[in-house]
């Protein structure tokens, strides 16, 4: 019978009490996004770690358009035998509010079977967006954080060795759209973790402060998504972002239990509840033992030596007390597990069928 193996078990533990949080890092305004850039190019410079032009032909077809850009001419009759080069694909992610000539970081990642991109260098790269525009452009000496070496017998890796990173590698050549207020001067503040008391909460925290320093309510909770905002007369949509967004207010998070069985990790939310119930936990253990043994024949007979095997089948069950479970609050309800003295499989599986049984209140969550 084969075991399955389990990591570790990790119970986070949420504190009963609501700590109070600041609205700006709770929720975003709807309008201002990152804009995904993509782009193709060829990193140079590598010490025999590239693409193999016979195993890449993009590759290759890269270098000889550019040698051709730049006045070389390479005939097709005569391929290429450079390890150096590397065709690479270029991603970066540029910030709602970027303006021409500041800089933002790019990943580079490899198209082909090179093996590392360690001391490289990108050549001068576009990127566009999706509308097909360039946003910007990339060059510079790539950054690899893992390596990769090998010999005729091992090979040693760490990490990964065909991704890397340029800081600041990327100029804006173009700005993104700037996001303006509606018509009817409203904003829009969108919950990163939906919830109707957490809305409704922070359309109170803001008309607390609006009452004091504009006269005037200026927050309706929309749905458990989103907050509508007023903006005042004369003010400006970042001023009243700053203000409001330094406002704490509780957070309400939802009663749920996160499995994770590959690693053996349970997460468990502090309003998570189990209704009362009597749980017992046993496991039956089935052990085949296979062990060989000679057996030799008598003397002066024509028999011949063979290998026999003798097998045993042994069957063991471990000791199960029931006990109450009741988790009111949190505290309690890990106390009742560990109580019960059990392995991550077993706490992952007391739960499921805890769930099946209707008595968790929470939501279960398998990844």
């Amino acid at each position: 019978m084969k075991r399955r193996a389990i990591l570790c078990v990790l119970l986070v533990l949420a504190s009963s009490s609501r700590a109070d949080v600041r609205i700006k890092d709770i929720t975003a305004p709807i309008g201002p996004r990152d804009y995904q850039l993509v782009g193709y190019g060829l990193v140079i410079g590598l010490q025999g770690t590239g693409d193999t032009l016979r195993n890449a032909p993009f590759t290759e077809q890269s270098t000889s358009a550019l040698l051709d850009r730049m006045g070389v001419n390479v005939r097709p009759n005569n391929s290429m035998r450079t390890r150096n080069v590397a065709a690479v694909m270029v991603t970066a992610a540029l910030p709602p509010f970027a303006s021409w000539g500041s800089t933002i970081d790019v990943t580079v990642s490899s198209m082909g079977d090179a093996t590392s991109l360690m001391g490289g260098t990108l050549v001068l790269t576009s990127l566009t967006g999706l509308d097909g525009a360039v946003y910007a452009v990339a060059q510079g000496p790539i950054a690899v954080s893992g390596f990769s070496a090998q010999g005729q017998n091992e090979t040693l890796t760490h990490g990964v060795a065909t991704v890397g990173r340029i800081p600041n590698g990327a100029t804006i050549e173009r700005e993104p759209s700037r996001p303006s207020v509606s018509a009817d001067g409203q904003l829009v503040l969108q919950l990163r973790n939906p919830d109707y008391t957490t809305s409704v909460r922070i359309a109170d925290a803001v008309n607390k402060f609006s009452r004091q320093r504009y006269r005037m309510a200026l927050a309706h909770e929309r749905d458990d998504r989103s907050v509508l905002l007023s903006l005042p007369k004369g003010t400006q949509a970042t001023r009243l972002l700053a203000e409001i967004g330094e406002l704490r207010v509780a957070v309400e998070t939802p009663a749920r239990v996160v499995i994770d069985e590959r690693t053996g990790t349970v997460v468990i939310g502090a309003d998570v509840q189990i209704s009362p119930v009597a749980v017992t936990h046993g496991g039956l253990t089935v052990r085949i033992t296979e062990t060989p043994e000679v057996s030799q024949p008598a003397p002066f007979s024509n028999g011949r030596t063979t290998v026999t095997t003798q097998t045993t089948v042994s069957a063991a069950e471990q000791t199960a007390q029931v006990a109450m479970l009741a988790g009111p609050t949190l505290k309690q309800l890990v106390k009742g597990l560990n109580q019960i003295g059990l392995k991550p499989t077993g706490i992952i599986s007391i739960l499921q069928a805890i769930k099946s049984a209707g008595a968790l209140q929470a939501d279960l969550i398998i990844q």
